[in-house]
């Protein structure tokens, strides 16, 4: 009895720290006006909630975090910000209160919504009846995994998370086609700072100068 106390306060104190962690990560995030800062952060917020993820046991949502919000995310922002700005321009005086309202309406919503959610681990709500139930009754029997959503996800609708996955796969593609990764980004990159490469730190409207008095 005592050591399954002791691994729940160990969990708890886990999880009490990951929460931490990503809280302390989106303020810097809010805070920081360096665009390639704010995207590696954005990286770690999606490692760190998958490793939350794994402790509450949800595997395959921490595959999902951590393949698409730290993986493809993380590459795409990289990708898109060659096209841009590496700085964000300063905000107004009171741009930040609009966002600000809209946040704490949708917090305020959200936790009245949960009001009415069944409790935790409660057999007659609707998630522990019909179907829910007996997948519960056949997982470990067929698939021997504990976690019955991992199992329903990989075995029960394997096929539809292939397609799901397929799907990311074909949509992060897409987006890596419009921002034109590669040379088309390096292009605008040098345009943007006027520059090019080998022409010894001069600018294109210098250089053309030189020729032109030549």
């Amino acid at each position: 009895m005592t050591g399954v106390l002791e691994g729940d306060i160990g969990i708890a104190l886990v999880n009490i720290l990951l929460l931490a962690v990503l809280f302390v990560v989106a303020i810097a995030i809010a805070r920081l006006r360096n665009l390639f800062a704010i995207v590696m952060l954005s990286g770690i917020y999606s490692l760190v909630s998958a490793t939350w993820y794994v402790v509450v046991d949800a595997v395959d949502v921490a595959f999902t975090e951590a393949a698409v919000g730290a993986g493809m995310s993380t590459v795409v922002l990289l990708g898109a910000m060659l096209l841009t700005s590496r700085t964000a321009k300063p905000d107004k005086k009171f741009a930040r209160l609009g966002p600000l309202l809209v946040v704490i309406a949708t917090g305020v919503m959200l936790i009245y919504a949960t009001v009415d959610l069944p409790a935790l681990g409660d057999p007659d709500s609707a998630v522990n009846q019909g179907v829910g139930l007996t997948y519960m009754q056949i997982n470990w029997a067929d698939t021997g995994i504990p976690n019955v959503v991992t199992s329903v996800l990989a075995s029960y609708r394997g096929f539809d998370t292939l397609g799901e996955t397929t799907v990311v796969f074909l949509a992060g593609l897409a987006v890596a086609l419009l921002l034109g990764f590669g040379e088309r980004s390096l292009a605008e990159s040098i345009k943007r700072e006027g520059k090019l490469p080998g022409s010894n730190g001069k600018s294109v409207s210098e250089t053309g100068k030189e020729e032109d008095a030549s």
